[in-house]
Formats: structure tokens, C-alpha cells, sequence
């Protein structure tokens, strides 16, 4: 009901409609109306009263609530139900239970803050308040799941697009989950899978966009290492249409996959690459060695030159870093 309130205040844009018009147009009281109305100014949203002509909505909160996000969806699939939270330990353990108990494919998770927000290798993701896109989104694809560590690849090429087309940022990709802007840290990826042997139950990708945040509010730890959008562009970015833009993009990528396969979007990913041509040292479990990153293969594992011949490097199992 609120959302349906909250429509018919969007559709008169700033102008003045009674609460007579949406109680009759809603079939409902005109004081179930007004506290509707009460809880959408208590949620952010300013809304004017006057005694005689209505209500009228002059301001949205800088929050993505549902009825934001799907305000601006030009996505189909992906969007199609959207889950909200203000603060949560990660988007990914939300959507992972959501997944669990049958939510259909494309829904999203997103939430105003994170207290445990991780990255790859369980690594920790700072993620304050209102200030990025922490987002996580839930796929069951028909593919195999040994594809599944390409996922991280695909979605970071719709990332840097949404990113570019959005912002006109230009964005390079570090092997294989972060996105970087002129050596900072600007987005972060974790891929995550439910499966069987021979079938996936489903995808949880999880996104962390640094969108809002100062360069002196980041932990002084990660200052020099991390920035965001507005640092980078010396403005505030609209949130929701930034949101919007990345799932138009990843949606584009994910059914190209479906489609066609892996091969144009792992070749996208090559000339958004900052890796690839870079001497870089690789930290394993039980081996380190050094190289030249030449390429990846059709499996998006990383292939370095060293001195003793090519070395496969799979997502997942190592870390990379740029040679000092």
C-alpha cells in the first residue's frame, strides 16, 4: 500500500494531490492515507501537506529502498524483487539465505551499511553508511559450475562499462576481482556458489562500490590504497542511478553467457585489464613465485610467464600484486 501511495505522489511530480483522490483511487480511508503518509516522511521522503489541496512529494532520501531502486530499473531480470537493509553483517550472507530458501533468479540485496562486508579470501570490506552500492545479486544460470569462477571476470567488465558509461571514469581491472582507478582500490567482487556435481543451485555475486566517501573518511590503513567516485570526480553520485546502470550491464553480460558463452565478455576483460603485461608476485598456499602476467585462458585463470615455463594461476587460491 505505501508503494502504491508513494506512485501516485511520484506521478504528480512536485504538485499537490488530495488525500481524498489517492483514498478513492486506492479504496481506502483517508486515514489509512495519512499514515501511509507519515511513515514515508519517517522513512526520508519530504513530503508537504496543505489543508485544502493534498499532498506533494518534493524529496527522495539518498537511500535505496525498493521503491528508489525500482523508480529508476531499466534492468528485467535482474531487480525484479528487491531486498533492503539498513545495516547488515554482509548483502552476501542475506542473499546466500535468500538463495537457500527459493528466491527467484535476479533478486537483488542491498543494504545502507555493512558491519562484516567481505572480500575475497575472506578479507574485510569497509562499508559505511550510505556512502557506496554494498550489493549483492542472486543468479541459478543453466551452466556447469566449473564456470562459475568466471562470473567475478564478467561482472567486473559490466562494472567498469556501467562505471564508464555512468561517470565517464575510466576504470582498469586487477586479476581477477577489484576494480582500480589510478592505482586506488574502487570496487571489490566476491563470487559465491551453492551447487551439485553436475548443477548449479546458484550464484551469489556480491559488489562493493566506493561511491560517496571522502578520501579522508577511509581508514587511515586504507587512504592511500582505496578511493571512491566522488574523490575521484569531485562530485556527489546518484546512487540509485548509478545501481541502475550496473545492472542494465550485468544483465547485458549475463545473458550474452547464457547466449553465447564466455568467450566476447573474457576478451572484453582483457582490454580493461591492468594486470595483464605486469610483473607480479604470486602468493599461493604452499608456493610463491614471480613473473610476467601474459594472458588467461578460456577458463579466466591467469597465465604468468616465469623461468621455468607458464604457470596456471586459478581465482581463488592466490593473491597478485605488482612487483615492487
Amino acid at each position: 500500500m505505501r508503494s502504491s501511495v508513494l506512485k501516485l505522489l511520484r506521478s504528480r511530480a512536485g504538485n499537490y494531490i488530495s488525500g481524498e483522490e489517492i483514498a478513492k483511487h486506492l479504496n481506502v480511508s483517508r486515514t489509512a492515507i495519512w499514515k501511509h503518509i507519515r511513515e514515508l516522511k519517517q522513512t526520508g521522503y519530504e513530503i508537504v501537506s496543505h489543508a485544502k489541496r493534498g499532498y506533494a512529494l518534493m524529496g527522495t532520501p539518498d537511500l535505496l529502498l525498493p521503491n528508489e531502486v525500482k523508480s529508476v530499473l531499466k534492468s528485467d531480470l535482474l531487480g525484479k524483487e528487491v531486498v533492503h537493509f539498513f545495516d547488515t553483517d554482509s548483502t552476501n550472507n542475506e542473499a546466500k539465505k535468500l538463495a537457500a530458501d527459493g528466491a527467484v533468479e535476479g533478486t537483488i540485496v542491498v543494504s545502507e551499511a555493512q558491519n562484516s562486508g567481505r572480500g575475497r579470501l575472506s578479507r574485510g570490506f569497509f562499508s559505511p553508511a550510505s556512502k557506496g552500492i554494498w550489493l549483492s545479486v542472486i543468479l541459478r544460470p543453466s551452466f556447469a559450475p566449473q564456470h562459475a569462477s568466471k562470473c567475478t571476470l564478467v561482472t567486473a567488465v559490466a562494472v567498469t562499462k556501467a562505471i564508464e558509461k555512468f561517470t565517464g571514469i575510466r576504470c582498469g581491472i586487477k586479476w581477477p576481482n577489484d576494480i582500480f582507478y589510478e592505482g586506488k582500490k574502487l570496487v571489490g567482487i566476491l563470487t559465491e556458489m551453492n551447487a551439485e556435481m553436475d548443477a548449479v543451485n546458484y550464484i551469489v555475486i556480491g559488489i562493493g562500490i566506493n561511491v560517496n566517501i571522502a578520501q579522508a573518511e577511509f581508514p587511515e590503513e586504507l587512504q592511500r590504497i582505496a578511493t571512491s567516485l566522488q574523490a575521484i570526480s569531485g562530485n556527489a553520485i546518484e546512487r540509485k542511478e548509478l545501481l541502475s546502470q550496473v545492472l542494465v550491464e550485468l544483465e547485458s553480460a549475463y545473458l550474452e553467457i547464457l547466449k553465447n558463452g564466455f568467450l566476447h565478455i573474457l576478451n572484453e576483460w582483457k582490454t580493461y585489464s591492468i594486470t595483464l603485461g605486469q610483473a607480479v608476485n604470486v602468493i599461493g598456499i604452499d608456493q610463491t613465485f614471480s613473473g610476467i602476467a601474459k594472458d588467461i585462458d578460456e577458463d579466466g585463470a591467469l597465465l604468468v610467464e616465469t623461468e621455468n615455463g607458464v604457470e596456471r594461476v586459478l581465482a581463488g587460491d592466490v593473491s597478485i600484486r605488482p612487483k615492487t
